[in-house]
């Protein structure tokens, strides 16, 4: 067979072989001793914080990120997608000092718990089950980049062979049982301990990556000429023409989803959403020891986000320069290009290591998604209604059995985002996956925050028409087209603009907001946490 006598075949393998082997020995190592839910869930808070922020870090640059923004640099040849990370850096500090403090004020397995001693258990039940269908959606479409690395793969060793949806399935379910395997015995001390490995892995191939295409082009000299001057690259972008009336530059703004202002204002709301009161990502930060260690950690990640997204772009736009020197590429989707350039350029051994960094940062966001997946549905839904008398033995084993359900539903998004690629072989995933989280997390967002900052408006009933109200103006105000399901903007005039994604979120929470607050907490469901709440407010 070809591969068989591929140059340098044995020794990527090797390398590949030798990094799953490693993960599933940690993974599998480190979660030992989990006998109650909340040593499956929080590790006991005993986790380092550098080790809470590598997690993070590791869960954030996921694999549409590691093959997904360099796709953007390359279609772009810019890097203003990096201005969403000012939201970050602002939304972090946000979150540090309202958030946390309550979430470990009540110790929570499950942060949506803290809705039930705000409001009551609607508000939780409902809350927790955007979170689980969202996320599941979310982390889905993420892993149809598993299956990118391999078809690529597939493609380099039988370069006539045709690429099915199957190819990718093969690709997606590898990585998932993988990563469900080592989540499911070890639980959040394998997901964090995994993740710094791999959070390490991912940088060093970054930087090795941008070191080696620099080096080909001739030097920092030679890419500066090439580009035409540093000053070429667009850094950021208003995205206001005021050559046009006032309406239509508003509404062409509004469009666009690289400007400054989404990135100050739309990003800070997303992730706001993302990082407080998301299962997946609150959740690492609550095995630190304290508060103090958890905001530390928090905001640190946020700082590191800026340079990481800048690296991810330069190596697209570099890309591009590459391969415009090599005489092009060939008619590849765009999310291929990086995934092309390490199975097709770079040498053997560092091939397969960087390989193993894609994979890398598929398996650390998905493992720490199918951890706080099952410990949602475990605390939020089974313990108390399907089986409230359950003993520690009986939680721990309901959550493995969630883990296993959730990854295989992933699988299956995955498979399908793969369809949605291969009839669009333009689109780009990173507008789908943090999209996704756009239709829906502003309610999510809109409620915590009614929670937090107040401490006797809303209601447990009237709060479910909040959320499905925020949800509602997200689809139909931004125009949201689910492809062969519904086109919202056909219920929208036409001067209506068509709302990027960044904005959903600020969308969502501010309609949630404005429909819950006129209903007042009645004293009697929060039984004086209001006042417990307030206080740890201070």
């Amino acid at each position: 067979m070809p591969a068989l006598t591929h140059r340098g075949f044995w020794i990527d393998t090797a390398v590949i072989l030798a990094y799953f082997a490693g993960i599933v020995w940690v993974g599998l190592r480190a979660g030992r001793g989990n006998a109650t839910l909340k040593e499956f869930a929080l590790g006991g808070r005993s986790i380092p914080w550098w080790a809470v922020l590598a997690s993070i870090l590791a869960a954030e640059t996921s694999a549409a990120t590691f093959l997904g923004t360099p796709a953007e640099g390359y279609k772009t040849r810019a890097l203003f997608y990096g201005q969403l990370a000012i939201g970050t850096v602002i939304a972090r500090v946000v979150i540090a000092f309202t958030f946390i403090g309550p979430y470990y004020k009540y110790g929570v397995e499950s942060i949506y718990e803290f809705l039930t001693v705000r409001f009551g258990p609607r508000t939780k039940n409902m809350a927790s089950a955007i979170f689980l269908f969202t996320r599941v959606l979310g982390i889905g479409v993420r892993l149809y980049l598993g299956g990118v690395i391999l078809v690529v793969i597939w493609q380099h060793f039988f370069p006539g062979a045709p690429v099915t949806l199957a190819t990718y399935f093969w690709g997606i379910l590898f990585v998932t049982l993988i990563t469900t395997a080592y989540t499911v015995v070890g639980g959040i001390k394998a997901v964090v301990w995994t993740d710094l490995i791999q959070a390490s892995l991912m940088l060093g191939s970054v930087a090795f990556v941008l070191w080696y295409l620099v080096a080909h082009l001739g030097g920092i000299a030679s890419v500066d000429s090439a580009l035409g001057g540093w000053d070429q690259l667009l850094w950021i972008q208003v995205g206001w023409d005021s050559s046009l009336p006032f309406g239509k530059a508003l509404s062409a703004m509004l469009s666009e989803p690289y400007t400054i202002f989404a990135a100050v204002i739309g990003s800070t709301f997303l992730t706001m959403a993302t990082h407080g009161t998301d299962q997946d990502m609150v959740q690492r930060m609550l095995t630190a020891p304290d508060p103090r260690r958890s905001r530390l950690s928090l905001i640190l990640s946020g700082l590191a986000d800026i340079p990481i997204a800048l690296a991810f772009l330069s190596i697209g736009i570099l890309l591009r320069l590459y391969y415009k020197g090599a005489g092009g590429l060939p008619d590849i989707p765009d999310n291929h290009v990086f995934a092309h350039f390490i199975v097709n350029n770079l040498p053997a051994g560092v091939r397969g290591l960087i390989i193993a960094g894609v994979f890398a940062t598929m398996m650390g966001s998905a493992s720490a998604a199918l951890n706080a997946l099952a410990t949602s549905f475990t605390a939020d839904f089974y313990l108390p209604y399907l089986n409230p008398g359950a003993d520690d033995r009986s939680s721990v084993r309901a959550a493995r059995i969630a883990t296993v359900v959730f990854g295989l539903l992933m699988v299956l998004v995955g498979t399908l985002a793969a369809y949605s690629v291969i009839r669009d072989r333009h689109l780009t995933i990173i507008p789908i996956a943090i999209g996704i989280l756009g239709y829906t997390y502003g309610a999510l967002l809109g409620i915590f925050l009614l929670g937090m900052l107040s401490s006797g408006r809303g209601n447990d009933r009237t709060n479910l028409v909040a959320m499905a109200a925020g949800i509602i103006a997200v689809l139909f105000l931004g125009k949201v087209h689910l492809p062969g399901i519904v086109d919202f903007g056909q219920w929208m005039p036409d001067w209506w603009p068509e709302i990027a994604w960044p904005w959903y979120v600020l969308i969502g929470s501010l309609t949630t907001l404005a429909v819950a607050l006129p209903f007042r907490t009645p004293s009697l469901a929060t039984k004086g946490n209001g006042q417990a709440l307030s206080d740890s407010l201070k």
